[in-house]
């Protein structure tokens, strides 16, 4: 795997006519990581929201499973994206070398890491909403009980799987091995979870507008959906990126793509937020009573037979 995969490198050290050593400082560069950097760091704190009042404060669906496990995955993320950040920003002050091969390639991994659960989990959450819609009787009687903590789990452990094959194929083995292995992960991204989540929320978009009103948690579908644009949006760019740095083609700074990867990690539970506070009547709600109104379904009578 070679550095330009990973992140962008260190600034060179340019040698002054006095013996000196001083560097050229990338201003561009340098500005893009402490936005990034001030971006993760909201989004820590409000994905840091989102695991405390969706995991003790607000009553557990199977909607709330997801987002939480989306939630750890986005925080994580941030985390990693933040020291990366800060040690790329004192690298260019310093002028010294900070970042290592070994962490640039751990970035680039767990970038893909994120990326893929975050579109497994959006394609499950995506699924599970259209069936309800299109089968509200399977969903409310039918429906296991512990679905959405199984999928979740088979989930995250297909994401590692895969990190981990692609890790050790490109570790152990040469250049075309790894561009093989990443080749195909994306093709499995695209072709085989990109399509149900995409279709799914067109079919639950017109079946909102087009259907009866009543009883239609319409907060939680515009936060689906406005999660799902954003992600289109925001960290599709990164794997294209990735995937057309499998054939050299690297006309798109990493700091511009890890930006918007950050932004999209970030601004789930600022979505939550202003969907679940928007009302005809300019009031004040805190954040769990924001929070409710999106994720606790009203009831719904249904007999089950």
């Amino acid at each position: 795997m070679e550095v330009n995969q990973t992140s962008p490198p260190p600034t060179s050290p340019v040698p002054e006519t006095d013996g000196e050593v001083s560097c050229r400082v990338e201003v561009t560069d340098v500005a893009i990581d402490a936005v990034t950097l001030l971006i993760c760091f909201c989004g820590l704190v409000g994905n840091g929201a989102v695991l405390w009042l969706l995991g003790f404060r607000i009553r557990r669906n199977p909607i709330t499973v997801y987002v939480l496990n989306l939630a750890v995955a986005d925080f994580a993320f941030l985390l990693f994206l933040v020291t990366s950040s800060l040690l790329y920003i004192m690298e260019n002050v310093s002028c010294s070398t900070l970042l290592s091969l070994k962490y640039m390639r751990s970035l680039f991994l767990f970038s893909l890491f994120s990326y893929n659960m975050g579109l497994y989990l959006l394609a499950a959450i995506s699924i599970e909403r259209c069936m309800s819609v299109l089968c509200p009787l399977w969903y409310r009687c039918r429906r296991p009980q512990h679905l959405s903590v199984t999928v979740c789990v088979l989930l995250w452990s297909l994401s590692i799987t895969v990190i981990a094959a692609v890790t050790s194929l490109c570790l152990l083995y040469d250049h075309e091995h790894c561009r093989v292995a990443l080749i195909s992960m994306y093709v499995l991204n695209f072709l085989v979870f990109a399509p149900p989540m995409v279709i799914s929320n067109v079919i639950l978009f017109i079946k909102v507008l087009c259907g009866s009103k009543r009883r239609q948690p319409k907060r939680l579908y515009i936060v689906i959906f406005l999660t799902v644009l954003f992600f289109l949006i925001l960290l599709v760019p990164l794997s294209i990126w990735n995937f057309l740095q499998q054939f050299s083609y690297t006309s798109v700074p990493s700091q511009v793509v890890f930006l918007l990867a950050c932004i999209n990690s970030s601004i789930n539970p600022f979505i939550y937020f202003l969907v679940g506070s928007y009302q005809r009547h300019c009031s004040l709600v805190s954040l769990q009573v924001a929070f409710q109104r999106v994720f606790e379904e009203t009831a719904v009578t249904t007999i089950c037979s």
